[in-house]
């Protein structure tokens, strides 16, 4: 009946279509028009947005050019927008719990985009779900005009696409949405492009305008990691544009180059160390990030640095609970940064973990205040029992806790048995306690278990829970993997 329904909207689409209003060939939706839109549009790209959001704001343009070429083309794909701020009953509907939130609809059935957040990669995700996953190209005109329209496009060339190899190349152009591929079939065609049979050839309109696939082995795996390789700069500039790719790319370790444009860094190094990132680009993506941005202070933060001390490379393996390296050396030459790469994958390198100074006053007041350097020597005494706060100073949750965690720090002032204490988690780093959320309360106990508390924040709550050494919870291991939650800033808003 869906179906049926559907098809007779579909029908009258050009009719509905034309009732709804559009900015930049993006169709603007709200709870009065955006069942029509749905049903009477095959294929459909909705934003939810909030007009305040910042990465809304960067999806705006991008977005709009979008929606314009897939116009221009005379595409069947639209695009959308909802402002949810004011549409919070749709928002609610189809689940939205950030922005900006993106849902594309097949047939009026919704699915989460998962795609980048520039023109180019939202017309080619988009185009893969709703095509073939290759072009068939059919003469060496098709093939060069699809090469200049694109900046990057993968090239399959399989006269006979029942072979194996032609089957894992399809496969892999339906796994990567973010990329165009093609496959030529026509032997004349292949010479034109100067290919072989059974070539896989990248095209691209930076550095290295032609990259063939060389690897003796074959397989999706293999040819996917491949393609998101030599897709991507060999040094990337970090930007909201390209975060989503950098996160969520096969590469899992990052080496982060920490410049500064207006010193002119960007100059005086990137390109002296491209042969080095080049070598390693397989295992290692390397990032630069301009240290003069403001809204990349948070990355500075993360890793504990100050201006200062740019230019610096850091290397930050996403895998291992987000931990990080430092260079022995402050050298930004591109002999000191293979060492330090190779020192990382030969297992030589410590993490390097962040703490402040220990204050002269920590043990002062009733609530003690702990850094990494001494937490161990105070929390693991086994003549104490200690609660211990885990907090950020930018935690609105934490900040409305400090007079009741003030007060319980007085109740238990006067006895030796117990300690109350508070660490800034965000500048002071464990190799044994990763924290997830803010607050995070642990209770260390005189036996060394640990036990989370997960009650209700009042005095009373806490104050049972420190005198009854934690009864009813469970206990946790004093290692935890590390997630993004609510709290926490996201990788890209770092």
């Amino acid at each position: 009946m869906r179906v049926l329904i559907f098809t007779a909207l579909a029908l009258l689409g050009v009719a509905l279509g034309d009732e709804i209003p559009t900015e930049d060939n993006v169709l603007v939706l709200s709870k009065s028009n955006f069942d029509s839109a749905i049903s009477s549009n095959e294929f459909i790209l909705v934003e939810f947005y909030a007009p305040w959001c910042g990465h809304c704001k960067s999806l705006a343009p991008e977005y709009a050019k979008a929606a314009t070429k897939l116009s221009e083309e005379e595409s069947p794909i639209k695009l959308a927008k909802v402002d949810a701020t004011q549409e919070q009953e749709l928002a609610e509907n189809y689940g939205v719990r950030g922005y900006p939130t993106l849902k594309f609809f097949k047939s009026g059935n919704p699915m989460d985009y998962n795609g980048g957040r520039q023109a180019d990669d939202i017309v080619n995700w988009l185009k893969k779900k709703t095509g073939p996953p290759a072009v068939e190209v059919s003469s060496a005109e098709q093939a060069k005009e699809l090469i200049a329209a694109n900046p990057v496009i993968v090239f399959g060339f399989f006269p006979d696409q029942s072979t194996d190899k032609a089957k894992v190349f399809l496969s892999t152009a339906s796994l990567v949405d973010d990329q165009v591929f093609a496959i030529v079939s026509d032997e004349k065609v292949v010479k034109d492009l100067e290919a072989e049979e059974d070539d896989v050839v990248l095209f691209k309109n930076f550095e290295e305008n032609r990259v063939k696939y060389e690897a003796e082995k074959f397989d999706d795996d293999l040819l996917k990691s491949w393609v998101f390789v030599q897709s991507m700069p060999t040094i990337v500039e970090f930007s909201h544009e390209t975060a989503s790719k950098i996160f969520g790319g096969q590469i899992k370790y990052h080496l982060l180059l920490f410049l500064s444009k207006k010193n002119g860094d960007f100059e005086k190094y990137v390109e002296e160390l491209k042969p080095v990132a080049k070598t390693y680009r397989d295992k290692i993506m390397t990032v630069a990030i301009d240290a003069d941005e403001d809204e990349h202070q948070r990355i500075l933060e993360f890793f504990g640095m100050k201006k200062e001390e740019v230019p610096a490379a850091r290397l930050i393996a996403l895998e291992q609970d987000m931990a990080k390296y430092k260079p022995a050396s402050d050298e930004l030459s591109a002999n000191s940064v293979e060492e330090f790469v190779q020192s990382f994958f030969a297992g030589t390198l410590k993490q390097h973990l962040l703490s402040e100074s220990l204050p002269a006053d920590w043990a002062a007041k009733p609530v003690k205040v702990l850094v990494a350097t001494n937490f161990d020597e105070v929390v693991f005494d086994t003549n104490k029992k200690v609660l211990v706060e885990f907090y950020a100073p930018w935690c609105g949750h934490c900040k409305q806790l400090v007079p009741i965690y003030d007060k319980l720090g007085e109740h238990f002032e006067k006895d030796d048995d117990v300690v109350i204490a508070k660490i800034d988690a965000t500048a002071n780093e464990l190799e044994h306690t990763k924290i997830t959320s803010f607050p995070t309360i642990k209770l260390y106990t005189k036996d060394n278990q640990v036990r989370d508390y997960n009650g209700e924040r009042t005095l009373a709550g806490l104050t049972k829970f420190v005198e009854s050494d934690g009864e009813g919870a469970e206990p946790v291991p004093s290692v935890s993997e590390y997630e993004e939650e609510d709290e926490q800033p996201a990788r890209d808003e770092l």
